[in-house]
């Protein structure tokens, strides 16, 4: 554990033991602590009985397979974040595997660096995101699946732009400055040039304003941005 930082415990479901204890190694380098399951059967258990704040899934996996993990956890009411770690690169794979539930996908081989990534990115949503589903002004966001629809309209939004608008949503009282945007979605190790927030802002308006004619984010000068949640022409 990294001093100054709550302990967080991942599981890996994982039948290539070689795989799992090099990712376990890795994450542990960085401070997670990590659980190892080769089954699928026995990593279902552990996530059903354990706290774990993040799950790294296999697909072929002994016993049971990870769209069915999947799938039994989400109807169990678990929302743990999962990520599914396979070698299987195929479009079919990763819908089902989203559709079953899972929130990120990431195929074989791969770097640690993108892993670790991974990781990050889907412990900071998790940590702002607590609902299963945001509603205002009109808006429905999904942020686990990455679906938003607008009037029963299915929006399409990357996976960023997913987080800049949750992050708005959840904070909708309230005036979200740029440097807690890029805090809270890109991490506060980000070095990158801070106007990319402009950039996402920008690319929201176009898909959630301008089609459907009213204002979904407000831009307080100086100050930040806040998510309107009123009904507001432009």
């Amino acid at each position: 554990m990294i001093a100054g930082r709550p302990r967080t415990y991942i599981l890996v479901i994982e039948d290539d033991e070689d795989v799992a204890v090099a990712v376990q190694r890795i994450l542990q380098t960085h401070g997670y602590d990590v659980d190892l399951a080769f089954d699928g059967s026995e990593g279902l258990a552990k996530a059903l009985a354990g706290q774990y704040d993040l799950l790294i899934l296999d697909l072929m996996l002994p016993s049971t397979n990870g769209f069915k993990i999947c799938s039994q956890l989400r109807e169990a009411n678990v929302w743990v974040p999962i990520m599914m770690l396979t070698a299987k690169a195929g479009d079919w794979d990763q819908a089902e595997s989203l559709d079953a539930g899972a929130d990120d996908y990431l195929t074989k081989p791969f770097s640690m660096t993108v892993l670790l990534a991974h990781v990050r990115a889907l412990l900071r949503r998790a940590r702002h995101i607590q609902a299963r589903q945001l509603t205002a002004n009109g808006l429905v966001l999904d942020p686990v699946r990455h679906r938003c629809t607008d009037s029963r309209v299915e929006v399409q939004l990357t996976a960023r732009e997913v987080e800049v608008l949750a992050c708005l949503m959840v904070s909708s009282h309230d005036v979200v400055s740029k440097a807690e945007l890029v805090r809270r979605v890109w991490g506060a190790e980000f070095d990158g040039d801070p106007n990319i927030v402009e950039v996402y802002i920008g690319h929201l308006r176009k898909k959630l304003e301008e089609p459907f004619g009213r204002r979904v984010i407000e831009t307080i000068r100086g100050q930040g941005y806040r998510f309107q949640t009123d009904a507001v022409p432009l």
